[in-house]
């Protein structure tokens, strides 16, 4: 009879199994990991010394991790025991989640080989082009940084749409069904219509370019 549990000695102890992950990086759902993805591209075709996460993680040398709402300071030390370098990049907010968030960060960025930021507009939408919006529904949005992207796109879309009903008089779970499938176009479609030159029209400081460095070091180190 094979032992399918073999012994003992047959098992690498924990401390002699060496992972693969360079790196984990914690965003706030799929959608923002739709966008990473696409935007390094982006960044790589343009520039080759930037990384494309993709490769990365089809290496798997990479993890991506949604935290699908909830107290982002759960995700501060929930890692930990993998004992692997974390990238957490959450969206910017006002209130006491902002201060909740802030504190989220202080504590990743105490742990070793770890390191959080809070973005500076409200969610990775918030950084596209309306030009690329428009290559990718031919619908007009205009945003600042803290309007929800995906609603305005969503009554755009909708208004194109000539529909008798306005969209006020919507049931807001229609009106929610509505803005997550904008928001699933918006990271994914428009995203792959984004330039260097339309992200540093909304992006002048770099934002996400200082973030794609950043996960380049990780990825390098050893």
């Amino acid at each position: 009879m094979i032992d399918l549990k073999g012994s003992a000695g047959d098992r690498p102890s924990p401390e002699n199994q060496k992972s693969s992950v360079r790196l984990i990086v914690v965003l706030g759902g799929k959608n923002d990991i739709e966008f990473l993805r696409r935007i390094s591209l982006m960044f790589h075709v343009n520039d080759e010394s930037f990384p494309n996460l993709s490769e990365y993680e089809n290496n798997g040398e990479l993890i991506f991790i949604p935290m699908n709402g909830g107290d982002v300071r759960e995700w501060a030390a929930r890692l930990a025991p993998l004992r692997c370098p974390e990238f957490h990049v959450f969206g910017q907010d006002v209130g006491l989640e902002l201060e909740i968030r802030r504190d989220a960060v202080k504590q990743v960025n105490q742990r070793e080989r770890c390191l959080a930021v809070v973005a500076r507009k409200r969610s990775l939408e918030n950084y596209l082009h309306p030009e690329a919006v428009f290559a990718a529904r031919q619908v007009r949005v205009y945003f600042e940084d803290f309007d929800c992207v995906p609603e305005l796109a969503a009554r755009e879309l909708y208004a194109k749409g000539a529909r008798e009903r306005p969209w006020e008089w919507q049931s807001h779970r229609s009106q929610r069904r509505m803005t997550n499938r904008a928001r699933q176009w918006l990271n994914t479609d428009a995203v792959d219509h984004m330039t260097v030159d339309l992200l540093r029209e909304r992006d002048p400081d770099d934002e996400i370019r200082s973030w794609m460095l950043t996960i380049s070091r990780f990825l390098a180190s050893e």
